[in-house]
């Protein structure tokens, strides 16, 4: 198959997904053709039939902004008529599927349009009314809609009142990366005296709650010799910064910024938090578990659905930051405990949430759009 995805470059889930996804499917032998705005952050390297299509947006006096979505849906139209595209899939309904829906209309070949929805693009952007509707054109005008937990299919459904067919199929972690002997090294680095390594990675929005992941771990260390290690950039960074001086805890506390092979710094953890006041998924919890890592967090979302409480971490209703730092050391000073919860969070990684069957699931549901007739073509295509 020929695939064009398009998602955000900059760290997130959604980006992570994408990327890792269409680095799988080029290792089955498909043919991959990321058209962006950028290059993603976790690309990396070069991988055989991965294809990079980057927009130039066209600059003109009396544009105050340039044109991105329009210049990106007109590059995947061109992409899909000059490799033969059979699928173009967005992830993230705003812009991407609804640039894919006008590279459709636009593209001389016939070309499928799959959209994966990842979260905030519904839970947050839905409740812009000048942008609900918008989102909607790109959900129900799609080929196949698809989102990553059943949480976010109940949500969408309830937000947009649509009852465009949505199917779950969750996010994936490679065990072959993200496994638990890769951070032994770093472990010794960061807590050279037998320190308890406490990890949180996002991008710092508002929505993370970083204050409570500062909360939870400034009770915690009350108790136990304890690092916490804050991996990423974003809007709160400086105000945790500051909560990070206030609370005395400097020497104790490392702001690691942006960094793009994270596998290591979840292996050398002991504990991941993730006190999210909405969670789609949690992929970052999926691969902290996958290193056998257990996690602890909030019952916000799709969180419930990756994290097994009292199996593979504790959850707590969100801002419940002395039951988190309780939990957190219940976990912590019991080994027997810990040992336990770290096996069954690998476990569970690796049995449930497997790369290679949720590829599997994405296959399969290209395979799916492709044999069948769409009903979204109302007009012929230009030229047709």
């Amino acid at each position: 198959m020929r695939v064009g995805i398009s998602c955000y470059p900059t760290v997130g889930g959604s980006g992570a997904v994408a990327t890792e996804l269409g680095k799988a499917l080029a290792r089955r032998g498909h043919e991959v053709h990321f058209i962006v705005t950028d290059v993603p952050f976790r690309l990396g390297a070069f991988v055989e039939h991965v294809y990079i299509h980057q927009i130039e947006p066209v600059t003109y006096p009396v544009l105050k902004t340039p044109p991105y979505d329009f210049a990106l849906a007109s590059l995947m139209a061109r992409v899909a008529d000059e490799y033969q595209l059979d699928v173009l899939h967005a992830h993230y309904a705003l812009p991407f599927a609804v640039c894919a829906y006008l590279a459709r209309e636009m593209a001389h070949h016939p070309v499928r349009v799959v959209t994966t929805l990842h979260g905030t693009d519904i839970t947050v952007l839905a409740q812009d009314q000048s942008l609900k509707s918008i989102i909607k054109l790109g959900i129900e005008r799609s080929d196949a809609v698809t989102a990553v937990s059943q949480s976010l299919v109940l949500d969408t459904a309830r937000l947009f009142e649509t009852d465009k067919p949505i199917r779950c199929i969750y996010n994936f972690v490679d065990p072959g990366e993200f496994r638990p002997e890769c951070g032994r090294e770093l472990k010794r680095h960061f807590a050279p005296n037998g320190e308890r390594v406490l990890l949180h990675i996002s991008n710092f929005r508002p929505v993370k709650r970083l204050h409570d992941v500062i909360a939870v771990f400034e009770r915690v260390v009350r108790r136990i010799p304890a690092k916490l290690l804050l991996v990423g950039e974003g809007p709160d960074l400086g105000a945790a910064k500051r909560q990070v001086e206030e609370a005395g805890l400097g020497n104790v506390v490392h702001f690691l910024g942006r960094q793009d092979e994270v596998a290591p710094l979840f292996a050398a953890a002991d504990l991941f938090l993730l006190p999210s006041a909405s969670e789609s998924f949690g992929l970052v919890a999926l691969e902290a578990m996958s290193c056998g890592v257990p996690v602890v967090g909030s019952t916000a979302g799709g969180i419930p659905e990756v994290v097994v409480h009292g199996e593979t971490g504790f959850l707590a209703p969100v801002g419940c930051v002395d039951d988190m730092a309780d939990l957190a050391c219940q976990l912590l000073q019991n080994d027997a405990m810990y040992r336990a919860f770290s096996s069954r969070a690998r476990e569970r990684a690796v049995n449930a949430f497997h790369v290679d069957q949720k590829v599997g699931e994405y296959e399969a549901l290209y395979r799916e759009v492709m044999a069948a007739e769409s009903g979204n073509h109302a007009h012929p295509r230009p030229g047709a």
